[in-house]
Formats: C-alpha cells, sequence, structure tokens
C-alpha cells in the first residue's frame, strides 16, 4: 500500500466522522446491563419474607435480587 492510497483511506474516515458518519468517541455511553440488576422469576412460597421469615413480605424484590 502506498502513502497515497494511506492518506485517501484516512481522507475518508476524516470525512465520514464529520458528516456524523462515525460514534463521537466524547459522547457518553449508554449505561449497560449489570448482573446486580438482575430479577428472578421466583415466586414466594406463601405470605412470609424469605430472608426474614418472621415478618410477612411486603414485595421489596430483595429476595428475587442479588441485593446488591
Amino acid at each position: 500500500m502506498t502513502e497515497a492510497e494511506i492518506r485517501a483511506i484516512v481522507r475518508e474516515i476524516v470525512s465520514r466522522s464529520s458528516q456524523g458518519g462515525a460514534p463521537d468517541p466524547q459522547a457518553p455511553m449508554p449505561p449497560a446491563p449489570h448482573a446486580s440488576h438482575y430479577k428472578y422469576d421466583l415466586a414466594p412460597a406463601d405470605d412470609r419474607c424469605v430472608i426474614e421469615p418472621g415478618v410477612p413480605c411486603n414485595h421489596c424484590g430483595y429476595c428475587l435480587s442479588h441485593g446488591h
């Protein structure tokens, strides 16, 4: 590959990025899902709290997640 060909490729890439064809490296990234936000598809056996069986379940969801 010659220097002229490399320069042409670089010009094309710069032209695309100035026209909005490439992502902006300074733009914030969207939040990615994290394992601590996952909720298990479990149904409580009765109306007692799974974490603290001496109290009634108030459906907080803590037992369905990792609790983070």
